[in-house]
C-alpha cells in the first residue's frame, strides 16, 4: 500500500560533547513517497539521518522498520537493511575508477579473493546509464567535475537496490539537465515503491518533487506537513522562525575607483583572452554553465593555475601573483567552491581555521600571540553567530553552514580588500543565506571589492552589481544589474 508506513523515528535523542544535536525528534516515512526533510543549518538534518543511516547512534529514542523495534548498528547494517544514503560532502575515494567506487566493498570475484574488474566495469555502466548518463567507469574520481562526482554517488547509492534512500543535498552541484534526469529518476523509484527522505535548501524542488514535509528547527521537531498546503514563506518561518520577506537584501554600495583591472589573461586551463575590471565597494557576479571557466579564473587569480599570458593590476600597478601566499599579500582572499577539501582543515579547531591565513599578524618571530589570536576568533564566531560549542572545537564537527562561516571567517580576519566567493551560498539553508548576503553588504559598505561565482542565477541577479557571463572560457557577455534578466544570462551562456 502507497501509505503505509516502512519506518518511524521516535523521541530521538543525540547529544555530543557539549551539544544537544537532537531532542525529543519524531520522523515517518512512508512507501512510495518523497518527504522532506527541512531545517536550517545545525537544525539537525543530517544527524537525524546519520542515525538511521548507521554512521551515529542514538542517545535515546527508537526505530521502527516494518513495525519491528530496530538497533541499526552501523552503516553496513543499515545497508543490509535497505537503507542506502548519499551524503551532501561526497564519500569517494579519489584514486579509485567510477566502477570501482560504485561497488566499493561488494565487488563481484569469478573465487574467493579474486574481484572480477570486467563485471564491475559492465554493472557501472549499467548503474550509470540508469541515470542517463555516459561516463567511463574506468575513469578515476579525481578527474571527474563536482558535479559528475555527485551523480557517481546517486549511481552508487541507487546499485544498492535500496528501499528507503537518503539524499542529503544531491543537487547542490548539478546543472539544470542533471536535475532533471535525477528527478525522473526519483519519480521512477517513487512508482516502484522506494521510500525517500529528501533534504535540500533549493526551496523550488520541495514543491516539485516533495510530498510532505518536516520541519526541524535547533534540533527539534517543529511538525510534519503536507507540501500541497505550504507556500515558500510558510516554511520559511517555521526554519528560522521569523519572516524573510527579501531573500535577496542587496544594499546598493557607492561603486568607489578601480582595485583590480584583468587584461588578456590565458591559461593552460582554459581561459582565453579574458579581460574585465573591478571596483571598490561592487559584487561583480560571474555566471555561465558548469565547464564555462568561472572556477579557473577564480584559481588565476589567487595565484592557484599559471598564467600564460595576460596582465592582472592591483590598486592600477601590475602585478605578478605566483602563489596563493602572493594574493593573500595581494589583500585577496578565496572562499572556495569545495570548503570540505580546499577551505578548511578539518581535523582543526574553529580557531585554529579561523585564523589560518593571518597567522603573520598573530605572531613575532616564530611564537604566536595566543591572546590576540582567541579575541580575533571570539569577534567573528560572534559577529557570523557561528553554531559551536566552544573555539576548540574540531570543525569537521560542525554542520555544512557553520562550516562555511568559519571560512568567511577566516578571509574577514586576513582583512582581505578583494573577495572571491565561488558558490559563497552552496548547501546553505535560507537563514544562513539571508546572513551571508548582509555581510556582503557590510563588506562592500566598507570599500571591499567582491567577485562572485553563483550557479544560481536569481542569486546572481539578485546581488550582483555588474555580471559577466562566461563560456567556453572567455567573457561572452556584460550586464549591468538594471540590464540583466535570467533569460538574458542563459541566452549569452549558450551562445544563443
Amino acid at each position: 500500500m502507497a501509505d503505509a508506513s516502512v519506518l518511524e523515528m521516535r523521541h530521538i535523542r543525540k547529544t555530543f560533547p557539549g551539544v544537544v544535536a537532537l531532542d525529543d525528534v519524531d520522523f515517518e516515512l512512508r512507501r512510495g513517497e518523497v518527504h522532506i526533510l527541512l531545517g536550517e543549518n545545525g537544525a539537525g538534518k543530517s544527524t537525524l539521518m546519520k542515525i538511521l543511516s548507521g554512521a551515529y547512534q542514538k542517545s535515546a529514542g527508537e526505530i521502527i522498520l516494518d513495525g519491528a523495534e530496530m538497533e541499526i548498528k552501523n552503516p553496513k547494517h543499515a545497508q543490509t537493511l535497505g537503507i542506502s544514503t548519499i551524503y551532501q560532502e561526497f564519500n569517494l575515494i579519489p584514486h579509485l575508477s567510477v566502477g570501482e567506487n560504485i561497488f566499493l566493498g561488494r565487488e563481484p570475484s569469478h573465487l574467493p579473493g579474486v574481484i572480477d574488474q570486467r563485471a564491475i566495469f559492465q554493472e557501472a555502466t549499467r548503474a550509470l546509464s540508469n541515470l542517463g548518463l555516459t561516463l567511463n567507469p574506468r575513469k578515476l574520481v579525481k578527474e571527474l567535475r563536482v558535479a559528475e562526482q555527485q551523480m557517481v554517488e546517486v549511481a552508487k547509492a541507487l546499485s544498492l537496490d535500496a528501499r528507503i534512500l537518503i539524499m542529503d543535498e544531491p543537487t547542490a552541484a548539478l546543472t539544470e539537465h542533471e536535475i532533471k534526469e535525477l528527478f525522473a529518476t526519483i519519480r521512477t523509484l517513487k512508482d516502484k515503491g522506494v521510500a525517500i527522505v529528501y533534504i535540500s535548501h533549493r526551496m523550488e524542488e520541495l514543491f516539485e518533487i516533495g510530498d510532505r514535509v518536516t520541519v526541524l528547527r535547533d534540533g527539534c521537531s517543529v511538525g510534519t506537513y503536507d507540501v500541497r498546503g505550504m507556500s515558500k514563506s510558510e516554511l520559511i518561518r517555521l526554519m528560522v522562525n521569523r519572516e524573510l520577506t527579501d531573500l535577496f537584501p542587496k544594499e546598493r554600495a557607492m561603486r568607489g575607483p578601480e582595485v583590480v583591472r584583468v587584461e588578456g589573461l590565458s591559461t593552460k586551463g582554459g581561459l582565453k583572452d579574458i579581460s574585465f575590471t573591478l571596483h571598490k565597494g561592487e559584487v561583480l557576479g560571474i555566471a555561465g554553465l558548469l565547464g564555462a571557466g568561472r572556477t579557473e579564473l577564480a584559481r588565476a587569480i589567487f595565484g592557484l593555475d599559471k598564467i600564460t599570458s595576460g596582465t592582472i593590476y592591483i590598486n592600477g600597478g601590475p602585478q605578478r601573483i605566483g602563489s596563493p601566499r602572493a594574493a593573500i599579500n595581494f589583500g585577496i582572499g578565496f572562499l572556495t567552491e569545495d570548503r570540505k577539501s580546499q577551505g578548511l582543515v578539518l581535523p582543526l579547531s574553529v580557531k585554529e581555521n579561523l585564523c589560518l591565513s593571518s597567522v603573520d599578524k598573530f605572531s613575532s618571530w616564530g611564537v604566536m600571540n595566543t591572546n590576540e589570536e582567541q579575541q580575533a576568533a571570539s569577534r567573528y564566531v560572534e559577529e557570523l553567530r557561528i553554531r559551536t560549542p566552544s573555539l576548540d572545537q574540531k570543525v569537521v564537527f560542525l554542520s555544512g553552514g557553520n562550516q562555511q562561516k568559519v571560512v568567511l571567517s577566516k578571509w574577514l580576519c586576513s582583512e582581505a580588500e578583494v573577495f572571491i566567493f565561488d558558490e559563497p551560498t552552496r548547501g546553505v539553508d535560507v537563514g544562513a543565506k539571508a546572513e551571508i548576503y548582509q555581510l556582503m553588504n557590510r563588506l562592500t559598505a566598507t570599500g571591499v571589492a567582491i567577485i562572485m561565482i553563483s550557479s544560481e542565477l536569481l542569486e546572481v541577479l539578485g546581488m550582483s552589481d555588474r555580471v559577466l557571463v562566461m563560456r567556453g572560457g572567455r567573457i561572452a557577455g556584460e550586464f549591468s544589474a538594471e540590464e540583466a534578466t535570467q533569460e538574458r544570462i542563459l541566452q549569452c551562456a549558450l551562445g544563443e
